[in-house]
């Protein structure tokens, strides 16, 4: 199946397109006759309609779904985006919220795998994090960085920046803006239709590795564990970069 012939959601079209919201190229744009499924710049296409992940996709440890996350889509209404970075954080671990103990803050990411945990950084950002493993035990993979697949101008209008460039969604709080959640989407369940979903998307070719970033006020074998993934080749992911490197 031809790139053209993708669904809507997913067409690649030329760079230059009108910021109408239509579906946007992943950087650069490839030729019309690449096949879906094929990777550029580190992102791959599609090869049909992705389908929301299951329950059991998120019922594993975080540091075995971060990677996994990688290359899946978001989708809220119009708006899809393509996991490019994550950040695991599992039980016992000195930068996960779960250190805290179950509070009225923290509590959805004590809840089962596969709900959002969504809170706000400095009172400003707010971050989306995929709860995994089983209920009770505390742990999350951040959303670090995105590409646009769909919706640009509501993407644009939410972060109120006109740029196809990655400075549009690389970071947390860029991502969190472009989809247009608050704190209130926490414990909303990623493998229901309609709301916020997590799409099954195309495992990257190659992904890249490194210590996660600022969470100096962590242990020290926690701020050096290398538990930071991102999908190789692409811009698409936020700084720093020069401590990612191949597994």
């Amino acid at each position: 199946m031809t790139v053209g012939r993708a669904p809507a959601r997913f067409k690649r079209t030329a760079r230059r397109n009108r910021r109408n919201g239509d579906s946007i190229p992943r950087p650069p744009p490839a030729a019309p006759e690449e096949e879906a499924g094929s990777s550029v710049d580190g992102l791959r296409l599609p090869s049909e309609p992705a389908a929301i992940l299951p329950k059991d996709f998120f019922l594993v440890d975080s540091l075995e779904l971060a990677p996994r996350l990688l290359g899946k889509f978001l989708r809220r209404d119009d708006v899809v985006l393509q996991i490019t970075e994550v950040e695991a954080y599992r039980p016992n671990d000195s930068a996960c919220h779960g250190r805290f103990g179950i509070t009225s803050r923290t509590a959805p990411v004590f809840g089962p795998g596969g709900h959002a945990y969504v809170y706000l950084c400095y009172g400003l950002h707010t971050m989306l994090n995929v709860v995994a493993d089983k209920e009770g035990v505390g742990a999350a993979v951040l959303i670090r960085s995105c590409a646009p697949i769909s919706g640009l101008g509501t993407i644009e209008e939410r972060r109120g920046q006109k740029t196809e460039k990655p400075v549009l969604l690389a970071g947390p709080g860029k991502v969190g803006q472009a989809l247009g959640i608050t704190t209130a989407w926490s414990n909303h369940p990623l493998y229901t239709p309609g709301g916020l979903e997590v799409l099954d998307g195309p495992a990257p070719e190659k992904i890249l590795v490194g210590p996660r970033v600022g969470i100096q006020y962590a242990l020290p074998e926690h701020i050096t564990a290398p538990w930071r993934f991102a999908i190789a080749g692409t811009p698409w992911i936020s700084a720093p970069k020069n401590t990612l490197h191949p597994p």
